[in-house]
C-alpha cells in the first residue's frame, strides 16, 4: 500500500466514525463527512477554536495536534484513564465508532472547557477557604492524574516526539569508519538533516523507537517487515549535488550476517571477500542470513562524486567526470608504503595529524609499513626525518581478487582497480541504455533489484520481464558515492549504484567528536560545532 493511500483509507474510516459520533454531541452527521469541516467541529467540541484545525496542515507537528484532539475527544466523553487516552491515540476510528454505538455513552460537553471550569471551582474553594468544598472537590477530580501516570505520559511523549523528531527531521550519526578522513574523522558525531533531500516517508510501520534495526543486548532486529508502506518523499529542499557528503541506506544490505564489530552481505561472501573464520561460520550454518527491508539497511555516509546522467572514470587514481577532472577533496587519502630509517618510530604526534590506529593498515616490516596519508599528512611525516622513504602503492598488484570490484565480471570489464576504474554511466530516471550480454552486469542489480523486474539472460539474448530487449529506460536516478579515503574505503567502486530512494539525508555539523572514536583518547575540541558543509 501507498503513503498516501494508506491515509487516504484512514481519513475516510475516520470521517465515517466522526458521522456517527457528531450526532451524539448535538452536531449533524454530514459535517463529519466534510474535509475540513469535520476537524473544525471536532475542535468546537472538545473547546477549542475551530481555526486550532489549521494546525493540522504542517507536516510533523500535525501528528501531535491530531493525538492531542483524540484524547480530548474521549475525555469529552467521561474517558479519562490511560488506557483510553493510549487507545484514542492509536485507534481513533475504531474507538470514536465504538463510542458513537455504545448507547449508554454520552457527551458531557467541552472537556477543555469543563476542565478549567472544575479547576476554577477547586481555586475559589482556596480562595474562600471552604476545606470541606475544597476536599470534596479533590476527592472527584476526574482531570486529576497520579505522579505516576504524570511521569509515564511524560516518558512517553518525550520518546515520541524524539522518535518522530529522528525519523523525519534530523537524526544523529556517528563515523565509524576511517573511509571518509579527514574531512570526517573517526568518532565524530553527526547531525543528519533530513529535509534537505526530501523527508522520506517510514514505510516500515511498526518498529521499536529510537532504533534503526538492532536491538543491544537481545541482538535481534528492531522491526516488523509487515504490513510495509510504499516510498515516498516529500518535494527537497536542495539536490544531491557533486562533492556532497551523503547519508545512505547501503545498497547491497538487503542480506546480511551480523558479526560483532562489522556486517558482512551475502554478496561479499559470494566474492569471497570474507574473511576465512567468518566465511567458515557461515558455510556451517553458525551465522544466520539476516534480510531487511531498504529503509531498515545500514546507514552509510560517502561523498557524491557523480550525479545521474554524469559519465564516471578514474585514470590514475584522477577521477574524471563527462571527460573533465573533478574536483578533488582537500584532504584526499590514499595508501604508502612508508619506510622509517632504523631506530624507534616517533608517532607521538600522529593522532594531532588526523592519522589514526586505523590508517596504520599492516606492517610489512620491522621499519615498514603502509599507512593512509592526505598530501598534508605525507609532508609532516616526511618532515620527521629527510630518510623516511614514503613511495606510492600499486593497488592493481595489492588486491588479487578480480571479481571484487563493481560490476564483478572481470571477464567483460578486465583491469579495473580503484585507481584505474570505468567508464561508467550513472543512471537517470527516464534515460534509456543499450543492453547486451557484454555490459548487462553493470545495470543488473538496478534492473532486477532496485526496479523490481525480472530479468533473464538466455542464448546471448536479454530478457526484462519474459520480453526480448536490447535496451533499458531507468525509473528513479542514482548517484555515485565513494570515500574521500580512496583506497581504503568500500563504496560505489565495490557496490555500484546508490538508488535515490536509499538517500537518507544531508549531515549538517558535528556536534561532537572524539579522538579516533573513543573518548579515552581525548576530545576533538577544534571539530566541536563544525559545519559540515564548510568540510571541502
Amino acid at each position: 500500500m501507498g503513503f498516501w493511500t494508506f491515509l487516504l483509507v484512514l481519513y475516510i474510516v475516520l470521517s465515517i466514525s466522526l458521522f456517527f459520533l457528531f450526532p451524539k454531541a448535538g452536531e449533524p452527521g454530514w459535517k463529519g463527512l466534510v474535509p475540513g469541516l469535520n476537524f473544525a467541529v471536532w475542535c468546537k467540541l472538545i473547546g477549542r477554536n475551530p481555526w486550532y484545525a489549521a494546525w493540522l496542515l504542517f507536516p510533523i507537528v500535525n501528528i501531535f495536534i491530531y493525538a492531542g484532539m483524540a484524547v480530548d475527544m474521549v475525555r469529552s466523553f467521561r474517558k479519562y484513564s490511560f488506557g483510553h487516552s493510549a487507545l484514542a491515540v492509536l485507534f481513533s476510528p475504531f474507538y470514536f465508532g465504538y463510542l458513537a454505538f455504545k448507547k449508554e455513552e454520552t457527551y458531557d460537553g467541552p472537556t477543555l472547557i469543563r476542565e478549567r471550569e472544575y479547576k476554577a471551582q477547586i481555586q475559589e474553594a482556596k480562595e474562600k477557604n471552604s476545606t470541606r468544598q475544597l476536599q470534596k472537590l479533590l476527592e472527584k477530580n476526574p482531570y486529576k492524574k497520579s505522579a505516576g501516570r504524570e511521569w509515564a505520559e511524560a516518558v512517553i511523549f518525550a520518546v515520541f516526539a524524539a522518535a518522530f523528531i529522528r525519523m523525519f527531521l534530523i537524526e544523529a550519526y556517528v563515523i565509524p569508519t576511517s573511509s571518509m578522513e579527514g574531512s570526517l574523522m573517526v568518532g565524530d558525531f553527526l547531525f543528519v538533516s533530513k529535509a534537505h533531500y526530501g523527508i522520506r516517508m517510514p514505510e516500515t510501520v511498526l518498529m521499536v523507537p529510537l532504533l534503526h534495526n538492532r536491538i543491544p543486548v537481545l541482538n535481534t532486529e528492531s522491526y516488523l517487515k509487515k504490513p510495509r508502506l510504499k516510498y515516498y518523499r516529500l518535494p527537497a529542499l536542495e539536490s544531491v549535488d557533486r562533492n556532497d557528503p551523503v547519508v545512505f541506506n547501503f545498497p547491497e544490505g538487503d542480506s546480511v550476517y551480523i558479526f560483532p564489530g562489522r556486517t558482512w552481505t551475502i554478496y561479499d561472501y559470494r566474492r569471497g571477500a570474507v574473511p576465512p573464520q567468518m566465511a567458515q561460520q557461515i558455510e556451517s550454518g553458525a551465522k544466520e542470513l539476516v534480510t531487511r527491508p531498504m529503509d531498515k539497511k545500514d546507514h552509510y555516509i560517502k561523498r557524491c562524486i557523480a550525479i545521474p546522467g554524469d559519465s564516471l572514470e578514474v585514470r590514475d587514481r584522477q577521477v574524471y567526470i563527462n571527460g573533465q577532472p573533478a574536483k578533488n577533496p582537500k584532504h584526499l587519502q590514499y595508501m604508502y608504503i612508508v619506510s622509517f630509517p632504523e631506530g624507534a618510530i616517533n608517532t607521538r604526534n600522529f593522532s594531532d595529524w588526523g592519522i589514526s590506529k586505523e590508517d596504520i593498515i599492516v606492517q610489512q616490516g620491522p621499519n615498514t609499513f603502509i599507512i593512509v596519508l592526505s598530501e598534508d599528512q605525507k609532508e609532516k611525516v616526511q618532515g620527521l626525518d629527510p630518510n623516511i622513504q614514503i613511495t606510492n602503492i600499486d593497488m592493481g598488484q595489492l588486491d588479487n581478487n578480480p571479481g571484487k570490484l563493481f560490476p564483478h565480471d572481470p571477464e567483460h570489464f578486465p583491469g579495473w582497480t580503484v585507481d584505474n576504474y570505468g567508464p561508467v554511466y550513472v543512471p537517470k530516471k527516464g534515460a534509456t541504455v543499450k543492453v547486451s550480454p557484454e555490459n548487462i552486469a553493470l545495470y543488473q542489480r538496478v534492473i532486477s533489484v532496485y526496479e523490481d523486474n525480472k530479468l533473464a539472460v538466455r542464448d546471448g539474448k536479454i530478457f526484462i520481464n519474459g520480453q526480448e530487449t536490447d535496451s533499458y529506460t531507468f525509473k528513479q536516478d542514482y548517484y555515485w558515492m565513494m570515500g574521500d579515503n580512496r583506497h581504503n574505503s568500500e563504496d560505489a567502486r565495490v557496490w555500484g549504484f546508490v538508488p535515490e530512494d536509499h538517500i537518507v539525508g544531508k549531515p549538517v555539523i558535528i556536534w561532537f567528536s572524539t579522538r579516533e572514536g573513543s573518548i579515552r583518547n581525548g576530545i576533538n575540541w577544534k571539530r566541536i560545532f563544525k559545519l559540515v558543509g564548510n568540510l571541502e
